[in-house]
C-alpha cells in the first residue's frame, strides 16, 4: 500500500505508539523479525539519540561524551533547521510525515518515541525551521547545507549478480560488490576531492549509504554536488549497451579503481565458489563472445585450448592467459605476427577489453540523482529495517571486507541480549555502561562510530567554530579602531 503523505508536524496523545521510560525487553519469538512492540522497545532503550544528536548538530558544545549519561539540552541552530521525516503506521496504512524539526535531542527523542516510526528519513538543513513552513510565504523555506550523500544498492548489479540472488535477495558472494563500492569510492572521495569525515552505513537490507560530512561537502551547490557524482559516473558495458567502452587515456582515478577492483574480479567474480564468470566451459564461452570482433582469432585459440582434456588451468590462471594473449595480438608483447592492418580504434578497444570486463563487474554502480539534490531524503543511520529486523548499523572502511550484512543484530537478538545481560549483572551495576545499547552487540558499531567518525568531525567543527570567533573578533576591533 502507497504511503500517505501528511505534513503536520505533531500527533496527537492518542497516536502515540512508545513510551519515554525504559521497559524491560520482551519476550522475542525467533520467527519474527519485526514487530510494533519490539520497535518500541528499540526506540525507548536502545535508540542512539545521543549520537545522532551530538552529529546533526555539527556544535562542539553539545559533544556526545561516551560514559555519560547526559542529555544534551542545548539549541542547535543546525538542529532546528534540519529535515526530519517519518514513516508510521495507523491502522496498517503507512503515513508519510515531511517538515519535522526539533530544536533539542530530548525533543528529537520524544517525538520518535512517541511516534514509533517504521523508518526515519534525514534531509536537509533549511534557512528555517522546517516546523514552520506553512505560516512562510510560498517559496520562502530553502536548503541552505546538507551532507553529500551516495546511495549503492545491490539490486543495480542485478544482471551480474550470477550467484541466485536478485531483487532484495543477499548472500555472502554478491554483498562483495558492496565492499568493492566503498573501497572505490572511499579513496576517491578521500585522495581526490580531499573529504575527510565519510561515515559508511548499511540500509538494514541490500545496500550501504554514503554520508560525506566535511563542511566543504556539506556547503556544496546541487551543481556541484552533480559533479561530484557524475565524476565518480562511468558508463559500463550491458547486454543493451555493448558499445559503451571507457575513456582513453586512462583517467587517474580510474586506474587507481581497476588497481583496486581486479584483485576482487580475480577473488569473487571468476571462480568457481564466487559468480564463475571462467569457471565452466559455458560461463567462459560467453565472456569470450564479448571480445571485439577484431580480436577473433584470441576467442577462437582460447576457446578450442581451454576445452581440451588436457587443459586444467584455474579461473585465475585463464584471466592471465587471456590477458597476455590480447596484448601479445596487438603487438604489446613484441610479437612480430601482430596485424600490420589493424586500426588504432580496434587496438585500443581490445587493450582496454580487460580493463572494461573489470568495471563492468566490479565498479561501483551509483544512484546518482540521490547525491545531485541537496533536499534529497536518505534513510537515516540506526534505523531498523522493517524488512529484515536488522539495525542500519555504521560500517568501520577499516574492517569493510570483514563487515557481514547477515549477521547485523535483528530486533529479537537485541532483546535477548538485553535479557541476558541484565539476567548475568542482576546483583551488580556496571559504571561503565552508561546506555542500554553498551549492553548488545551494538556496542562495538556505536563506539567505533563515535571514536573513528564523531569525534574526529567535532574536533574539526570546533576549530572552525574557534577561527570563526576569532575572525569576527577581529572585525569587530577593526571597525572600531580597537588593535
Amino acid at each position: 500500500m502507497g504511503a500517505n503523505v501528511n505534513e503536520e508536524n505533531e500527533f496527537s496523545d492518542d497516536q502515540s505508539t512508545a513510551s519515554a521510560t525504559a521497559q524491560p525487553a520482551p519476550t522475542a519469538d525467533s520467527s519474527t523479525v519485526f514487530s510494533p512492540e519490539l520497535l518500541n522497545i528499540y526506540y525507548s532503550r536502545l535508540f542512539p539519540y545521543q549520537l545522532l544528536h551530538s552529529w546533526l548538530s555539527y556544535d562542539a558544545s553539545s559533544n556526545f561524551t561516551p560514559g555519560s549519561s547526559k542529555v544534551a539540552s542545548s539549541t542547535s541552530s543546525v538542529l532546528a533547521r534540519r529535515e526530519f521525516s517519518t514513516t508510521i503506521s495507523i491502522d496498517g496504512e503507512e503515513i508519510y510525515k515531511r517538515y519535522q524539526s526539533f530544536s533539542t535531542q530530548s525533543d528529537l527523542a520524544s517525538a520518535i518515541r512517541k511516534q514509533c516510526p517504521l523508518k526515519i528519513d534525514i534531509g536537509a538543513v533549511f534557512n528555517y525551521p522546517p516546523k514552520d513552513h506553512k505560516s512562510l510565504p510560498p517559496g520562502k523555506l530553502q536548503p541552505v547545507e546538507r551532507e553529500l550523500v551516495f546511495d549503492i544498492d545491490l539490486t543495480d548489479y542485478d544482471p551480474i549478480r550470477n550467484c541466485g540472488c536478485s531483487g532484495a535477495s543477499i548472500c555472502g558472494k554478491c554483498w562483495k560488490f558492496m565492499i568493492m563500492a566503498m573501497e572505490v569510492m572511499d579513496r576517491g572521495l578521500r585522495e581526490d576531492f580531499n573529504f575527510k569525515h565519510l561515515a559508511w552505513v548499511y540500509s538494514g537490507r541490500r545496500g550501504v549509504h554514503c554520508w560525506v560530512c566535511d563542511e566543504g561537502a556539506r556547503n556544496l551547490s546541487n551543481e556541484a554536488r552533480g559533479a561530484v557524482a557524475s565524476y565518480f559516473e562511468v558508463t559500463l558495458a550491458s547486454d543493451k549497451n555493448k558499445n559503451a567502452h571507457i575513456p582513453h587515456p586512462l583517467h587517474p582515478m580510474l586506474k587507481r579503481a581497476h588497481k583496486i577492483l581486479e584483485p576482487h574480479f580475480i577473488s569473487s567474480i571468476i571462480t568457481e565458489d564466487s559468480h564463475g564468470l571462467l569457471a565452466t566451459q559455458a560461463s567462459w564461452t560467453k565472456l569470450l563472445l564479448t571480445l571485439p570482433d577484431s580480436a577473433k582469432p584470441v576467442t577462437l585459440e582460447l576457446e578450442q585450448k581451454w576445452r581440451s582434456p588436457q587443459s586444467t588451468s584455474s579461473p585465475e590462471e585463464k584471466w592471465t592467459e587471456l590477458k597476455a594473449a590480447l596484448m601479445s595480438f596487438i603487438g604489446k608483447s613484441g610479437n612480430p605476427k601482430a596485424p600490420k592492418n589493424m586500426s588504432n580504434t580496434d587496438r585500443l578497444r581490445i587493450e582496454h577489453w580487460p580493463i572494461e570486463t573489470v568495471f563492468k563487474y566490479t565498479y561501483p554502480r551509483l544512484d546518482i540523482n540521490v547525491s545531485k539534490g541537496m533536499n534529497h531524503l536518505l534513510k537515516s543511520p540506526f534505523c531498523v529495517h522493517p524488512k529484515t529486523g536488522r539495525v542500519c548499523v555504521p560500517i568501520e572502511m577499516e574492517n569493510v571486507r570483514a563487515f557481514d550484512p547477515l549477521t547485523v543484530p535483528t530486533l529479537p537478538q537485541l532483546m535477548r541480549e538485553l535479557d541476558e545481560y541484565e539476567e548475568r549483572n542482576k546483583n551488580e551495576s556496571n559504571e561503565n555502561i552508561m546506555y542500554d545499547w553498551q549492553k548488545t552487540s551494538l556496542r562495538v558499531a556505536f563506539e567505533n562510530f563515535d571514536k573513528l567518525f564523531l569525534q574526529p568531525l567535532l574536533k574539526d567543527v570546533r576549530k572552525s567554530q574557534l577561527k570563526e570567533r576569532r575572525e569576527e573578533s577581529e572585525r569587530r576591533a577593526a571597525v572600531v579602531g580597537d588593535f
